[in-house]
């Protein structure tokens, strides 16, 4: 167990506090949004999705049951494959909510839904403002050839 302990230990060593911070908020987020997914499928969660939902949009909300916990997993690894995934689930995430929320429900103003699909949407524009800063720290095939504020070979 020590052993396992090191490793994730060295695995970040040298990485800017900046980027870790960035990394556990999107991890804490994704692990979070699996939990909330997981919950509307199982039909635990007051306000999740209603009976009257489009079949491709209840599919798109399973697969993130998949998909949110996959990313916070890759991230944790420090794979970039992770913060691509994580982009692409949080842009598409918004505009799934935003048509449940805005199309679908015809009700009047401010809904909880509405601010939900917000904060899902600044989340969204926060991780894909950051990747480009984020990324060369990560591991993974797309990677730049030498990480920030290490020598080359390293």
């Amino acid at each position: 167990m020590e052993a396992v302990r090191l490793t994730a230990f060295r695995r970040w060593a040298g990485v800017p506090r900046w980027v870790r911070a960035v990394v556990v908020a999107a991890v804490c987020v994704f692990a979070y949004g699996g939990i909330v997914h997981l919950g509307d499928l199982l039909g635990v969660r007051p306000g999740g999705p209603g009976p009257s939902i489009p079949t491709w949009l209840m599919v798109y909300f399973t697969a993130l049951t998949v998909f949110d916990p996959l990313a916070a997993l890759l991230l944790a690894l420090r794979r970039v494959e992770g913060l691509l995934l994580g982009c692409a689930v949080l842009a598409s995430d918004a505009a799934a909510n935003g048509y449940a929320n805005y199309v679908l429900d015809t009700a009047p103003g401010v809904t909880p839904g509405r601010v939900g699909q917000a904060v899902i949407a600044v989340l969204a524009l926060a991780l894909i403002v950051a990747a480009p800063r984020v990324a060369p720290w990560l591991h993974g095939p797309l990677r730049c050839a030498r990480t920030p504020g290490r020598p080359a070979g390293a």
